[in-house]
């Protein structure tokens, strides 16, 4: 997928937080840091750093949901982290995406912080981010 495409699919499946746009996705695939998981509808995006990697967005294409798909992307996610060196994975998720936090539950991982008004909101008060985390 080219930063243009993960950036029309990110569009497609966020509108809060904001979606990322193609010059953001470029930025971060030229890091050595970076790696992409990719499906035919869906990818996860990871940054690893020491001994800890971070899920810094997952995104299935609406239309293809409740398949799997974002289950068998993070298992290619934590799959990708071991063999990147990392030992523990990490993530945000907004307090009110129940959806994601289920998948995460299911995977494993369990809230350790709370980020209080991390994301902004387009209307209404800002969303606190679940901090979740995960011994590879």
């Amino acid at each position: 997928m080219t930063p243009k495409q993960l950036a029309a699919l990110h569009a497609k499946c966020f509108s809060q937080p904001r979606p990322w746009d193609a010059q953001e996705f470029t930025g971060l695939l030229n890091s050595n840091a970076v790696f992409l998981c990719r499906a035919a509808y869906g990818f996860a995006l990871g940054r690893v750093a020491g001994p800890e990697v971070e899920l810094l967005t997952i995104a299935v294409d609406p239309d293809y949901r409740r398949q799997g798909l974002a289950h068998d992307l993070m298992r290619d996610f934590e799959q990708m982290a071991k063999e990147n060196g990392a030992r523990d994975a990490f993530l945000e998720v907004a307090e009110n995406n129940i959806a994601a936090i289920g998948l995460y539950q299911r995977r494993g991982f369990t809230q350790t912080g709370l980020r209080k008004d991390y994301y902004a909101s387009l209307k209404g008060p800002r969303i606190s981010a679940i901090v979740m985390n995960k011994p590879l």
